[in-house]
This record gives C-alpha cells, structure tokens and sequence, in this order.
C-alpha cells in the first residue's frame, strides 16, 4: 500500500510503527454551527480510508476531536446570551446526527479540547522549560526560530515568510520576540471561558490542543496525521513544532491532507451565497448519495460540487442499489448449494473486479478508480447472474458487492420503514388470530412487528402501538 505524503511530497510505503497496528488522527471541526460540505470532505475521505485499513486487516486506532473551545464559539455564545458549553454540546450532537446520515463511523475515541486542559498545560510547561516557549504578561508564545526543521511540513521558509507574507504573521507583534511566534496559552478577555494556569487565568491557543490529545490517545509518535489541506500551515505546521520539541520524537510518520471542495467552480462562501450545510443537502438529497460524490475524486484532486454532478452521483449510486436489489431478489428464489462448472470460471471473472479495487485503493486510496471497479462488477452481475443461477453463485457475487460497497461505506442493504397503514393491518390481523385462538400466529405477528421496532402495548381501550 502506497501513501502520498505531504511531508516528503511523494508516495511512500505504507509501515505503521506497529505491526498490524495504525494510529490516526483526524482534525474535527469546530462545533459552533451545522458541518458544512466542506467539513464533509475529510470526515468521509479518512472515514474510508480507516475502513480500508481494516479491510487490509490493521486494528485502527482512529482519533478525531471536536474544538469545543473557540473564538467562533464564544461570539456564537454571547450573540444567543448561552454559554460557550451549551453551544458546543448543541452543535456536536448535532454533527454527529450528520455523520450518521453520511455514514462515517465514531471515532475510536472523540476528544474534547476542554476536557484536556491538564495535558496542555503540561505540555506548554514542558516548552518553557526546554527554552521552545515564553511567558509575556501571562501570553506564552512559541518560539519558531528555535525549533530548527520549522517550515517541513508546509515547505516554507521562516524569512520568506516573515518579508513576504505580511497576511500570514499572528497579531501582537509587539510583545512577541519574533512576528512569527504563536500563541499557546491567553489571558481571557471579559465574559470569556478560562482555565486557571501558572501563566493567567485564560484558555489554550488552537494549534495545542491537536498535539495534546494526539499525544494522549494514541502516543507521542503516531502513523498518521490527516486533514484539509488548508491545515497544512499553520496549524499541522505548529503542531509538529509543539510535539517534536515537547516529546523529542517524531511526531507523525504520514501526513495525508485532502484538497479543496469548491461550488460551482467559485470558493464556498455565506458572502457569495454558496454556502451549503450538510443539513441543506439532506432535504434534497440521501446522505449516501453526498458520500458517493465525495468519493467520485481523488481526495487529492480539488472537487467541484454542483447540483449537475450530485445528480449524476444519485443515478450512479441507484445502478449499484438496483443492481444489489435485484441480486437479493434472485437469492430468494435460487436454489443450488453446489456451484456449476461454469459458475466457478465466472467467479474467477468476478474476484478480478476485487481485485482492481484493492490495487486502486493500495494506490494512495483512489476511490475514484475503486468506485470503477465496484460499477465493472455491477455490470458483470446484470449480464451473468439469472434466475438460472444457483444460490451459492448468487450469493457469493451478492456478498462481493457488499463488501466492496462496505469499504467505501455505502449501504446497500436499507430496511425500509414500515408504514403506520401496514401496522394497523397486522394489528387486525392478530386481533382476529386471537380470536380464533391461534395464538401461535399471534405472537408470530407480535414478533414480526418488534423486529421491525415496533411495540404493541395490549390496553383496555384495545391495542396501542409505538417505535422502540
């Protein structure tokens, strides 16, 4: 398996520090309003990734936070006149809502900058005593001209930066020792959340967090560290800065970052009324549908989002849903456990569609070209899969599709929802069972319903039925 890595700007092989082992870490959003589509892209593209990491057989030790404690989020706070708590924890469950709906899968663990204020304050202790850090009237500033190999990751050079990028230097130039120093610990300002520390009473800078629980959950040198690409600088710049000189090891191995999502071919932005949530695409459109786009590019490659291409993206996952339909349709009334000679060639046919996924997705994850391999096997199902097949050829192609279907975390197998007129029909029905004492079908029927998560409470007024 090949990754592309930000860090040398080249494919590399994969070999996780651990054998059959990966540590991830992903950078969530900050959670003052609904995931936008852009958020979306990274939650979708390193969702897949670690489920093909598990397809390959490694135990993923996935990592993403939430940023909980914000400029965005207190501004948010003190317009409703809430505190800063309320609207995290709003906003958190309700992305976590959204990524049901996308069908990216919980993280191994989802951790909370606020819960972690202990580890940076250690951390930050850690950099001022080594000499990396520095307290100005209860600010502390890290010092980048210190940390030699500052600037690899983003591949920029501290004094270009420092003489041509005016718009990329932090504020408070005249306190700090350099302009291009930032900022681990501030004071807080009035009607602000802080922590009470060595330094002020205050909260962290962002880009600490990150390294803390990083450093926390999965160890002080991890496999891999992913995000979008505007993270690269300075934020995923500054943790490696942070980490390496608190922990003295390198502190990630890979580092994968996903390209831009753009509309209609103009940057996403509320100025330009292009803005979309995920919650907006989810009055259109099913969220798989979102998914399947997202995974229509290289992750690499910019995307451009458009209601042309999503609708090309809906009709494309119908093909694969109809396709897996009708497999299911022929699996109910095949017969035949035994394979036919000329069944085992087409399977031979079938596992070669497998294996193009496995060797696009071994490519630095090209969904794109995986997603080409899952619509070869689709058309090998149409045209090879009959009412004349027998059960073990329709279910090991049935199977294969799900799997791959799976990888890319699309469900093909929905339960659909029973309708309130179809309830009331068996409710009757077991009524008249009962009546006639055939309690047998009566509590088949009770069962049927339970299965499908509904409830019958037998009451005086007759029978009363709830979702579980």
């Amino acid at each position: 398996m090949k990754v592309y890595n930000t860090l040398t700007k080249q494919k590399e092989d994969f070999v996780p520090l651990q054998p059959g082992k990966v540590t991830m870490y992903v950078c969530g959003p900050t959670v003052y309003n609904l995931i936008h589509i852009g958020n979306a892209r990274p939650m979708i593209v390193f969702d897949t990734v670690r489920r093909y990491m598990e397809h390959k057989g490694y135990e993923v030790n996935y990592v993403s936070n939430f940023t909980d404690v914000d400029d965005k989020i207190i501004a948010k706070s003190i317009e409703e006149g809430v505190t800063a708590e309320e609207i995290s924890t709003r906003y958190i469950a309700e992305c976590k809502k959204d990524m049901e709906g996308m069908n990216v899968r919980p993280a191994t663990t989802h951790p909370l900058a606020t819960r972690e204020i202990d580890g940076m304050l250690d951390m930050i202790s850690t950099l001022i005593e080594k000499g990396y850090a520095y307290d100005v009237d209860g600010t502390v500033y890290f010092r980048t001209r210190k940390f030699a190999e500052y600037g690899k990751l983003s591949h920029k050079n501290l004094d270009d930066l420092r003489s041509g990028n005016r718009t990329l230097l932090v504020s408070g130039e005249n306190q700090k020792e350099d302009a291009l120093d930032f900022v681990l610990w501030k004071p807080k300002k009035e009607g602000e959340p802080f922590w009470k520390s060595p330094w002020s009473d205050g909260r962290p800078g962002w880009h600490i967090e990150c390294s803390v629980m990083a450093k926390k959950y999965l160890g002080a040198e991890i496999d891999i560290h992913a995000g979008g690409e505007d993270l690269v600088f300075p934020h995923h710049e500054n943790e490696i800065a942070q980490s390496e000189c608190c922990n003295g090891v390198p502190f990630a191995k890979y580092w994968l970052h996903n390209a831009f999502l753009n509309i209609d071919n103009r940057k996403m932005s509320k100025s330009l009324g292009n803005f979309f949530t995920v919650r907006d695409i989810s009055e259109q459109y099913d969220l798989q549908v979102l998914r399947f786009f997202m995974l229509s590019a290289h992750y690499r490659s910019p995307l451009n989002f458009s209601k042309e291409l999503m609708e090309a993206s809906k009709n494309g996952l119908e093909r694969i849903m109809n396709a897996a339909e009708h497999l299911r349709d022929l699996l109910a009334g095949a017969q035949g456990e035994e394979l036919a000679a000329e069944e085992k060639a087409g399977l031979q046919e079938a596992g070669s569609f497998a294996e193009k996924f496995d060797a696009a997705m071994d490519d630095d994850f090209n969904t794109a070209d995986a997603i080409s391999a899952v619509f070869e096997l689709v058309r090998f199902a149409n045209a090879n899969v009959t009412q004349q097949s027998t059960k073990a050829y329709v279910e090991v192609v049935y199977r294969e599709l799900l799997k791959l279907a799976d990888i890319l975390g699309l469900i093909l197998e929905k339960e659909k929802e029973i309708l309130a007129e179809d309830v009331e029909k068996l409710i009757e029905e077991r009524q008249a069972a009962r009546k006639a004492k055939d309690f047998a079908r009566a509590d088949e029927i009770r069962d049927t319903l339970l299965a499908q998560g509904i409830i019958l409470e037998d009451t005086r007024e007759g029978v009363k039925w709830k979702k579980a």
